[in-house]
């Protein structure tokens, strides 16, 4: 039976542009609104100008991803002057995390809208158009939601939205089981058969590399971070939904799926397999025509024996970690109720290194936490200093809302802070530089992601040490004559300059789809 809805979007069909901001978790949560709100009947573009109703998928980390979250809201609003915009709702990181609070700081926004909207963002934006004003979102505590012991959570997170995860366990069949690697089923056309698991995603670039969420939440209690709060606790997927949706997205062109959630290291504790990880990257190598897979949001103190050479030991698996290390004082890493030192940190990369000398390894750090002192930056830079990282992102302490590290003593003074972030930019900036020259006469595999055309003038890709959008990219310099590549192929190189973090190679004639 046709509703008088469908009816209606078939005669005017109603449009909708998701903006995202932030991290590539982010950009699967917007995939899969789009693929809920396209289910729903809405079409998607590319543009908020074209969109009766603009979705703008918040960040809601750091000082300046909120500043950036509001720009976007409010240039999105602008459009309701302007362009065919008739509604702007706010949702993601932001909207869940301050939801009522932002709605009255932020009266362009027409709705502001939590993660548990999301299955039925459709019907929201339907109501919304028809001018309808829901109440805002009442942020709450989402680690209360499941159970505290991981074992118990994955019936239990069930009846929980955890944005990124697909249809849930409620599309699985008396067939589909969490662990049946070889059960999961191929999906003509992006649906699976009703026994199996259900893709609910539409890519919203061309790109050919895709994120892939395999968990959500983080268990971990950094005094600096209030992900947890918004995120809640860790639940990861189960394998058979990600294998799925990396066989969709392979589908769809994807050449390189790279692997995100807010802890990697904690896949499968819930699900009562501490190296399930390791288990789902040699299934994921098997998936054909899937050259590349890349693991990101490793925490150094769950990098457990054997974890480094088992991702190593798959063929398709790219040389490349993604490490949180924070810091290198004990102090400070204490105060920040996290792990680790200088010295185990560079066993660490020494173990990576023996297996690959080539392996990428980025990280970020963070200056100027409550009680740091002279003598700690000075340990920091000790541990940059030997690690030779490829991608050092230094930001600086500022209290966050609902953390512990809000409530510290010793606060450094602002100025103070802006001052190291300056030292250990210019540091990490240097030895960045220094690590990209040390690659030149380095064979490398790059995936193509620009070729010449009406704005750009050159072949320009990613080596496998190189993450996508933050770690620098490798420029082709391509023989005059010879034909372009695709976007997607990979071509095998020679490094022979570097500029920054990025690489200048000559292709060797060898490489290809």
């Amino acid at each position: 039976m046709t509703t008088q809805a469908s009816q209606t979007d078939v005669q005017h069909p109603r449009t909708v542009a998701v903006v995202t901001l932030g991290c590539a978790r982010n950009e699967v949560d917007s995939e899969e609104l789009a693929g809920r709100l396209a289910d729903g009947g809405w079409t998607l573009v590319e543009d908020a100008a074209d969109a009766d109703v603009a979705v703008v998928n918040t960040c809601g980390f750091v000082e300046q991803a909120k500043k950036d979250s509001i720009d976007a809201l409010l240039e999105a609003s602008d459009l309701k002057e302007s362009g065919r915009t008739q509604k702007v709702v706010a949702v993601g990181c932001l909207a869940e995390r301050y939801g009522a609070e932002l709605a009255e700081q932020l009266p362009e926004a027409d709705a502001v809208l939590g993660f548990d909207s999301y299955t039925d963002m459709s019907s929201h934006l339907r109501a919304i158009l028809a001018g309808s004003t829901p109440q805002a979102h009442t942020p709450g505590d989402r680690r209360r939601l499941l159970p505290l012991s991981p074992v118990a959570r994955q019936q239990a997170s069930e009846t929980v939205a955890l944005p990124g995860h697909g249809a849930g366990a409620a599309h699985h069949g008396a067939d589909a089981v969490h662990h049946g690697v070889t059960q999961v089923p191929d999906l003509p056309e992006g649906l699976a058969p009703e026994s199996g698991p259900r893709v609910v995603r539409r890519r919203l670039d061309g790109r050919p590399w895709a994120p892939l969420k395999i968990a959500s939440g983080c268990d971990r209690r950094c005094a600096f971070c209030a992900i947890p709060a918004f995120r809640g606790s860790f639940v990861s997927r189960r394998p058979a939904d990600v294998l799925a949706e990396a066989r969709w997205l392979v589908d769809q062109g994807v050449r390189e799926v790279f692997l995100v959630s807010e802890n990697s290291t904690s896949y499968g504790k819930d699900l009562g397999d501490l190296r399930l990880l390791e288990s789902l990257v040699e299934s994921l190598g098997e998936v054909e025509g899937l050259p590349r897979i890349r693991v990101s949001y490793l925490q150094p103190a769950e990098i457990r024996p054997g974890l480094v050479e088992a991702l190593l030991a798959v063929p398709t698996v790219v040389p490349y970690f993604d490490i949180s290390f924070q810091h290198a004082s004990e102090p400070v890493l204490r105060r920040m109720r996290r792990f680790g030192s200088t010295e185990s940190f560079l066993a660490l990369i020494e173990q990576v290194r023996a297996i690959r000398p080539d392996a990428g390894i980025r990280s970020n750090v963070i200056v100027g936490f409550p009680g740091e002192t002279e003598a700690d930056v000075a340990e920091l830079e000790r541990f940059l200093t030997a690690a030779r990282l490829d991608v050092v992102g230094v930001f600086g302490y500022s209290d966050e809302d609902g953390t512990e590290g809000e409530t510290l003593d010793d606060k450094i003074d602002p100025d103070v802070v802006a001052e190291r972030v300056v030292r250990l930019q210019g540091l990490v900036d240097e030895l960045m530089a220094q690590r990209a020259e040390e690659r030149v006469g380095e064979t490398v595999e790059v995936l193509v992601e620009q070729v010449p055309g009406e704005e750009d003038d050159e072949v320009v890709g990613r080596a496998g040490f190189q993450g996508p959008d933050v770690d620098g990219v490798t420029v082709l310099g391509w023989p005059e004559g010879s034909p372009l590549p695709r976007v997607g192929d990979l071509v095998t190189a020679v490094v022979v300059a570097s500029e920054g973090v990025d690489l200048v190679a000559a292709p060797t004639g060898g490489g290809g789809r």
